[in-house]
C-alpha cells in the first residue's frame, strides 16, 4: 500500500521534511510527495502543521537570499488550501514538554507532535525514524513507503 492510500481520508500533522522535499523536489521522495500533497489540495486528506515547520524551512532560504524559495514555503504553508498551520499556544508548550519528558524527544520534534495531537490529527507524517518510539500519536514514516 502505498503513502496516498495508507493516509486518505484522515487528518494528518506533517514535520517539516516532506515540505522540504516536496517544495525542493528531492528526487528520492518527490514521486511519492507529489500525489500526496495534490491529495491534499483536492480536500482528500487534511493536514496541518505547526509554526515549527515555518522557522525551520525558512533558514536555508534567508541564509541563501533566496527570496524565490521563501515565498515557494510562505505560500505552500500559509495559503494553501487544504493545509494549517497552526501557531504555538501554552497548551501546545505544555503538552510538549510531557512529551519530552516521556520519550525524550527534542523541542521541535515535541512542538510537531503536540499540535497534532491536540488539533485532532490521525497521524504524525515524517522521516525520522526515532520517532517510532512515541505512542501518542500513530507515526508514520516516508521511508517506509520506498519502492524497495
Amino acid at each position: 500500500m502505498g503513502l496516498v492510500d495508507e493516509l486518505r481520508g484522515l487528518r494528518i500533522c506533517i514535520d517539516t521534511a516532506p515540505f522540504i522535499y516536496f517544495i525542493e523536489k528531492n528526487p528520492k521522495y518527490l514521486s511519492m510527495l507529489r500525489p500526496f500533497f495534490a491529495e491534499i489540495n483536492a480536500g482528500k486528506i487534511d493536514a496541518l502543521t505547526s509554526t515549527i515547520t515555518l522557522l525551520e524551512v525558512l533558514v536555508l532560504p534567508f541564509k541563501t537570499k533566496n527570496e524565490s524559495l521563501a515565498e515557494k514555503y510562505r505560500d505552500i504553508l500559509l495559503y494553501a488550501e487544504g493545509l494549517t498551520t497552526f501557531e504555538i499556544f501554552h497548551e501546545v508548550s505544555e503538552l510538549s514538554s510531557k512529551l519530552r519528558a516521556k520519550h525524550s524527544i527534542r523541542t521541535p520534534d515535541a512542538i510537531q507532535i503536540a499540535v497534532g495531537i491536540i488539533y485532532g490529527a490521525d497521524a504524525f507524517l515524517t522521516n525520522d525514524s526515532s520517532l517510532k518510539k512515541v505512542n501518542d500519536i500513530r507515526v508514520v514514516i516516508l521511508e517506509d513507503f520506498l519502492e524497495k
